[in-house]
């Protein structure tokens, strides 16, 4: 693949603390050609800061972590998607390095936070929780990933063919990578994860709770849900 064009994808609701951050930082450090589409569901400044900036947003009423990534997977024109969320805890400086480990011949980059976290970032609450919905990935699919909770991933377009998500909510970042991991070659790199900037909008238990019953659910059920109904 040469010269691939990035479609950078940041699902909001209520960032306007840090989504001008995040641009930033993307601007000043991804070396690709690239678009920021900003799928927006916030009742603050979110969407005028993330325009003002030179984004793409895509305004999605219907609520879900899911249904907002597959609102921008609709509307991706790049070669590779990048994902990642609005509150500044990701690195967009370590997107150049995922897009060149995709190219190396792989499909699917999933950007790990365990390896290198910082004792202070993540709640013990949450540390617990990835642990235990690891565990349960790797004893329901046999798949053994250092953080099958991570919300940032840079992948072929392409790929999205060849597979199905189901969820419209939090389990869609579990379960498109062990889609992915089941039919394409993926890959964790380890990323540096920041301390969140606004509002804490995940629920520890209650989401914790819905990711696992999820996982139990993909595997047992069959999705029906095709690509061209996203």
């Amino acid at each position: 693949m040469n010269s691939p064009k990035l479609s950078i994808i940041i699902p909001t609701m209520n960032e306007e603390k840090s989504i001008g951050r995040v641009i930033e930082r993307i601007k000043s450090s991804v070396n690709y050609d690239y678009e920021i589409i900003v799928v927006d569901s916030s009742r603050d400044r979110t969407p005028e800061i993330a325009r003002a900036m030179g984004a793409r947003v895509i305004r999605e009423e219907r609520r879900g972590y899911g249904r907002a990534y597959k609102t921008g997977f609709i509307n991706a024109t790049g070669d590779i998607i990048v994902t990642m969320d609005g509150d500044n805890t990701y690195p967009p400086e370590e997107i150049n390095r995922a897009v060149e480990e995709l190219l190396k011949g792989n499909d699917f980059i999933s950007c790990e936070r365990i390896s290198l976290l910082p004792r202070d970032v993540m709640l013990q609450a949450h540390r617990i929780g990835n642990f235990v919905l690891n565990l349960a990935v790797f004893s329901l699919f046999f798949i053994k990933m250092k953080d099958s909770q991570s919300g940032m991933w840079v992948f072929k377009r392409e790929v999205l063919k060849k597979f199905q998500v189901c969820s419209d909510g939090m389990g869609f970042s579990e379960e498109i990578k062990i889609r992915a991991y089941m039919c394409c070659k993926f890959k964790e790199i380890p990323i540096l994860y920041g301390i969140r900037e606004g509002e804490r909008k995940l629920q520890t238990f209650k989401d914790g709770i819905k990711n696992l019953l999820h996982l139990i659910k993909i595997r047992f059920s069959h999705c029906n849900l095709r690509i061209s109904e996203w």
